[in-house]
Formats: structure tokens, C-alpha cells, sequence
């Protein structure tokens, strides 16, 4: 069978090699690393330096759920995973000495624990800390009354990182808010630079547009006067970043285009510096001087620069009402024009959890399969442990239970790390503490390094972050008074073990992407679809903007199944081409529907505007069909003739007065034309090519 050319060498020497930018702030570094520290050495200092480990260690487990985010969603995130913490440490703690419980409960915590993932990131943190700690403390059992003090240390510490992240709050209101405007904004200035669009569409800008609408409008947003500024921000992100799509897709005026970019460009650098700092944009008033200067100057006298004016024109007013809002953006601000809430998209809210959880209690849904992988694999490796009695057992399950992924890419890349990562980070603390002085709080300044290198690197470098994580475990171990040079080949051995019997659970019971990447394909185009069914209604700005928050996340989590899919081996070649190619030109349908929504605002009323909305529904039925026989795997049939109904609408735009957006309508609708038909064409040729394999 064809593959996709997955090569074993080149997975593991990429998974070794690859580094990201390091993306957690210095100030959330220092206030995790404060959390652990602080209690060991007060805990130290006082003679009590049990109480300093147990909320060290609570800290530490928790340390991954303080993300950015609203406070008021950080609060509650963070009281989540210290409850979770402290209750499976109780468990732990109580029934560590019974295997059959234990074996019981390692089952309901790795299958509910997986089941998590469903809810995002944050629970799936949470859930991960809760399989740890049970195993962990399983190792160490107490009487009852030990039990609840220690699962309270443990607790206490959660409370304390809690503490830590929220402290700002009175102080900067408005910070998480403003910081993720300023990743939109700096996002766009990016976007602007580029003078044309590529097929991945700046993903981080992406990425960060829906985060911002979580943070603005999601269920734990701030209130205040200054919110209302921030979504007129948002509203003004989207509508810059439509203008600036049109402008790139419309390959007019090079020199005048490539000029308005760049103006555009560091007007919004400018207020997203103004953003992170709180301040007064001042800077991105006076780009916004020279952006303004350039537009008179060259449109001032009527021209039209090949179509582009109505676009540079609504750019500059959008980004003069991005700079004017900026300036009340935050808690020193005030907004002087009060205007309706803005509702999360739909796209983007989630069901009841009741509502959640049932539909993905079946084998065919991602989260059940690996919560029930999760289930097994942490009671298999925890009994495989006791059974042959393993010294430093706990690291075995431990290590399964941090390494088992809903998917095989991430599995085997976060195997190959722990191992390589917990090897070296022996090592290399070995090394230190031998180096330097055996003195307790030079180690404990050891370990605040360490605690920092790890948090910062986490989301850089897995392997690196782990060999810093295990230096800190081995040091905070060493204060509990377990020699640092002990254990080294166990460690190593159990989570080597660990990390073969996650992957050995993934390879039996897989959830190979290739099965599921058509219908990611399929719902992306279905949105796309919606999106010009939405764009066919004019008047309804609200739908057009589910639409479009809908497509964006439809192609996102396209995006994600392509990546996976490609990361998996014994992908057949066909599946990958046919993937990629329905992949990037749907991104250029995207591209060009948002082109046409920006030419719908910038104009009070377009030529033939009921001859154009029927239109772009024939090209919406067309674009749900081709979805349908690709989700079916079958030749698209019935499709509208695009290109005839094309001609008779440009036709009549050739009788109307108005010749700028009619030369612009035309040139829309030709290119969509050809969109969907090369669509329609990829996914009937790779049809074909099946059926010829059979």
C-alpha cells in the first residue's frame, strides 16, 4: 500500500530537534515558581518542612492550570484543579495499600480523566493532575487522619498558586483582556505585511481571534464600561481583517497596495504595543497620521487605484476607530458611548456538560476511546507495578498517565521526550548537586532554577522542560530525605515502561486520523457553504458573523486533522493528496468569500444586488453537495452550471452605471466560480482514482 512517506528516523530526530518560542510571560514564571519555593522555605525556616512539601507539591501539580485568560476564568479553572488535586490525593493516600481499590480507582479516574478532553485544554490539565496525584500518593499510604492533612497540604498548595495568578486583579482589571487584543492586533499587523496571502493564513492570527472572543465574551468575561470598548475592538479586528483580505485578493495597484499595507501595518503594531502597556496610543495616532496623509494624497481627487479605494477607504476609518477605542481600552479609561453586549458565537459555545459527555459515550467518539485507553493503561501499568514489586513504582503509571494523547502524533512525541528528557534531567541534577554545596538552600536555589527553566520551557521544548521538571522532583525528593544519586536506573527504567505502554495502548485500540479526516473536510466545507448562504443575506450582519466564526473554526479543526493525519504512518498517499488539495483551495473559497463581504459593507447598495444573492446561494447548494459526496466518497452530482449562471449575472453588472463595483462583482463571482468547480473537480478525480485501485 502507498504511504505517505513516514519515516521513523525523521519523526524521532524532528521530535528531538524542533523548538518553539518560549510563550509564558516572565511574571507568570516567577509567580509559579514562587508558589513551590515559598513554602519550602518558610517551611524550612519554621522547622516544619513536611507542611513546606505538601503545598510545594500541590503547587507544582497544579502549576499548568494557571493559563491566560480572564480572571475570573483563571479563579475558577484553578480552584478546579486544586479540588481535583486534593481529592484524588485523599484517595490515594487512603486506599494506596489495597491493590483491588486501587485498581478500581486508577480505572474511574484514567476514564473520566480522559473523558475530559471533550472540554478543552483546561480540563483535560485538570484531569491529567488528578491520574497523577492518585498514583503518586498511592505510593505513600496514611491513616485517615494523615491522609486529610496531607491531601490538605496539597490542597493548600493549589490555593496558594490560586492566590498567586489573581493577586493582580484589583490592580490591572483589564490586563488578561488587553493582552489577548494586543495578540489580535499584532496578529494583523503580520497579516498586513504580507502582500499576499498564503495558503496558511497566518494560523496563529487564527488562533488568537478565537481566544480573544472567548476571553471578551465567553461565559467568565469581565464587566465594566471599558468591556464595551474592547468589543468594538473585536468587531473592528474582524472587519480589518476582511479589508485586508480583499485588498490582497483583488492583485491591484501593486505599489499603491504594497504602500497602504505598510501603513496599515505599523498603525496596528502600534496599538497593539498601546494594548500591552496600558498606555495612550500615541504612536499608532500618528501612523495613523501618515496612513491618513498617503490616502489623500493618492485618492483624494477621485481615483480609484483599480478598485482598491473602497477598501483602503474603510480601512482607514476602521483602524481611526481602532486607534480612537484604544485609547479608553482598559481600566484607567472610560467609554464615552455605551452599546449592547455582543453574544459569543454560536460556533463557539459549548453545550451543557450533561449534553457533551452523552455524546461522546461511544466507541466512535475521540474522547471515549481514549478515556477508555486511559482507563486501562493507568490500572494495567499500576498493577504490572505492584505485581513485580518495582522500586519507585508510582513512576510507572505516572508516566503513562502524563504521555497517553488523544491521538498517535502526540502520544509518540510526548513517549520519546519523557524518556529522553527524564534521562537527561537525572544526569544533569546528579551532576549539579554533586557540583555544588551540600547545603539545603543552595539546593533550594538549584530547584528554583530548575522550577523556572521548566515552566518557561514547557510549551518550547517537552524534552528540555522535563529534564528541568525531573531536576526539581529530584531535589524536592532530596528534602524529604531520599538521596538525589538513588533510584536513577529505576526512574529511568518505569518511565521508559510507562511511556512503551502508552503508546502500546495507543497502536491496539487507534483512532487513526485518516478515518476521520473527510468528515473534518466535509464540515469545513459545509461552513464554508453556510458562510455564503450567510453572505446571499445582506441585511443579517449577525448571521454573516456566525457564519464566518463558524467556517474559521470548521477550518481550524481541519487543520488540525491534516497535521495529525500527516503525522501518523500508513497514511495512504491518496488521502493525503485529496486532503491537501480540498485543504488550501478551500482556503482560497475562504478567501475570496470574505473578499465579498468586505465589498457588502464598504458599499450601501451593490448593482443587481438580488440577482448576486441568488447567486451566491446556487454557489452555496453547489459547495453542500460536494461536501455531501465527499463525506459519501462518492462523484458530485447535480451541480449547478456555475459558470452560465456567472456569465448572465456579469451580463447584466455590464449594463449598470455603477462600473467600479461592478468590475469588482465580476471578478468575485468569476473566481468563486472557479473555486468550487476546482473543488468539485478534486473531489470527483480522487473518486475515480479509488475506484481504479479497487
Amino acid at each position: 500500500m502507498s504511504t505517505s512517506g513516514y519515516s521513523l528516523r525523521a519523526t524521532v530526530v524532528d521530535s528531538l530537534l524542533t523548538a518553539k518560542r518560549p510563550d509564558v510571560p516572565v511574571r507568570v514564571v516567577v509567580r509559579n515558581t514562587a508558589a513551590v519555593i515559598l513554602p519550602l522555605v518558610i517551611g524550612l525556616a519554621s522547622g516544619h518542612p513536611g507542611i513546606g512539601l505538601g503545598i510545594a507539591a500541590g503547587a507544582l501539580d497544579t502549576m499548568f492550570s494557571d493559563q491566560p485568560g480572564p480572571y475570573r476564568q483563571r479563579l475558577a479553572r484553578l480552584l478546579l484543579a486544586s479540588l481535583a488535586a486534593g481529592l484524588a490525593s485523599l484517595i490515594g493516600f487512603l486506599i494506596g495499600d489495597q491493590l483491588v481499590p486501587m485498581l478500581i480507582a486508577t480505572a474511574a479516574f484514567g476514564f473520566f480523566g480522559g473523558l475530559v478532553v471533550v472540554f478543552g485544554p483546561d480540563m483535560t490539565r485538570v484531569g491529567m493532575t488528578s491520574m497523577i496525584l492518585l498514583v503518586v500518593t498511592a505510593a505513600t499510604p496514611r491513616p485517615l487522619g494523615e491522609a486529610i492533612g496531607a491531601a490538605s497540604l496539597i490542597f493548600a498548595g493549589g490555593l496558594l498558586l490560586t492566590v498567586f495568578s489573581v493577586a493582580a486583579w484589583p490592580l490591572q482589571r483589564y490586563r488578561p483582556e488587553r493582552h489577548a487584543l494586543a495578540a489580535v492586533y499584532r496578529g494583523l499587523s503580520s497579516l498586513a505585511r504580507q502582500q499576499a496571502h498564503d495558503d496558511a493564513d497566518v494560523p496563529a492570527l487564527t488562533d488568537a481571534m478565537t481566544t480573544l472572543q472567548h476571553t471578551l465574551l465567553g461565559r467568565h468575561h469581565a464587566r465594566g464600561r471599558a468591556m464595551e470598548a474592547f468589543g468594538v475592538m473585536l468587531e473592528l479586528a474582524e472587519r480589518i481583517r476582511l479589508e485586508l483580505t480583499a485588498m490582497a485578493e483583488l492583485r491591484a495597484s501593486a505599489s499603491i497596495h504594497a504602500m497602504f499595507r505598510g501603513d496599515a501595518a505599523r498603525v496596528l503594531a502600534a496599538i497593539a504595543d498601546a494594548l500591552e502597556a496600558g498606555e495612550p496610543p500615541t504612536q499608532a495616532e500618528r501612523a495613523l497620521q501618515t496612513l491618513q496623509a498617503s490616502e489623500n494624497a493618492l485618492l483624494g481627487d477621485g481615483g480609484n487605484a483599480d478598485g482598491l479605494a473602497a477598501h483602503i477607504h474603510a480601512l482607514s476609518g476602521q483602524l481611526a476607530a481602532a486607534v480612537r477605542n484604544a485609547n479608553w481600552a482598559g481600566s484607567r479609561g472610560e467609554l464615552r458611548a455605551a452599546a449592547a453586549e455582543t453574544p459569543l458565537p454560536a460556533a463557539l459555545r459549548s453545550s451543557s456538560a450533561r449534553a457533551t459527555l452523552r455524546a461522546n459515550l461511544t466507541p466512535h467518539s475521540v474522547a471515549f476511546r481514549h478515556a477508555v485507553r486511559s482507563a486501562i493503561t493507568l490500572s494495567a501499568t499500576l498493577f504490572v507495578a505492584r505485581q513485580l514489586a518495582l522500586p519507585h513504582g508510582y513512576w510507572l503509571p505516572m508516566t503513562a498517565a502524563i504521555v497517553l494523547r488523544p491521538d498517535f502524533a502526540a502520544t509518540f512525541n510526548f513517549g520519546l521526550l519523557r524518556v529522553v528528557g527524564t534521562v537527561l534531567g537525572l544526569v544533569l541534577t546528579t551532576a549539579l548537586l554533586h557540583i555544588t554545596p551540600h547545603d539545603t538552600w543552595a539546593h533550594l536555589a538549584l530547584m528554583a532554577v530548575l522550577c523556572m527553566s521548566f515552566r518557561y520551557l514547557a510549551t518550547a521544548h517537552y524534552g528540555v522542560a522535563v529534564a528541568a521538571l525531573t531536576g526539581t522532583v529530584v531535589i524536592l525528593l532530596s528534602l524529604e530525605g531520599v538521596n538525589s544519586s538513588d533510584a536513577v536506573v529505576d526512574r529511568v527504567i518505569n518511565t521508559a515502561l510507562g511511556s512503551g505502554f502508552a503508546l502500546l495502548a495507543y497502536v491496539l485500540w487507534p483512532t487513526w486520523e485518516r478515518g476521520r479526516a473527510r468528515a473534518a473536510l466535509s464540515d469545513m466545507l459545509d461552513a464554508y457553504a453556510d458562510y455564503l448562504h450567510a453572505l446571499a443575506r445582506p441585511e443579517r450582519r449577525d448571521a454573516r458573523r456566525e457564519a464566518r466564526t463558524a467556517a474559521r473554526t470548521a477550518r481550524s479543526n481541519a487543520q488540525a486533522s491534516l497535521d495529525r493525519m500527516r503525522s501518523e504512518p500508513a497514511t495512504p498517499q491518496p488521502l493525503l493528496e485529496l486532503a491537501t488539495a480540498l485543504f488550501s483551495n478551500g482556503n482560497r473559497l475562504a478567501r475570496t468569500a470574505m473578499t465579498l463581504e468586505a465589498l457588502i459593507d464598504d458599499h450601501d447598495s451593490l448593482p443587481e444586488t438580488a440577482e448576486m444573492c441568488a447567486f451566491v446561494d446556487h454557489t452555496s447548494s453547489a459547495l453542500h453537495e460536494i461536501a455531501s459526496a465527499l463525506r459519501m466518497q462518492r462523484t458530485p452530482e447535480r451541480l449547478p452550471d456555475l459558470r452560465g449562471l456567472q456569465r448572465t449575472y456579469a451580463a447584466l453588472l455590464n449594463m449598470g452605471e455603477d462600473r467600479q463595483a461592478a468590475d469588482l462583482l465580476m471578478r468575485i463571482t468569476d473566481r468563486l466560480v472557479d473555486n468550487v468547480n476546482t473543488l468539485a473537480h478534486i473531489t470527483g478525480r480522487n473518486r475515480h482514482k479509488s475506484a481504479a485501485t479497487v
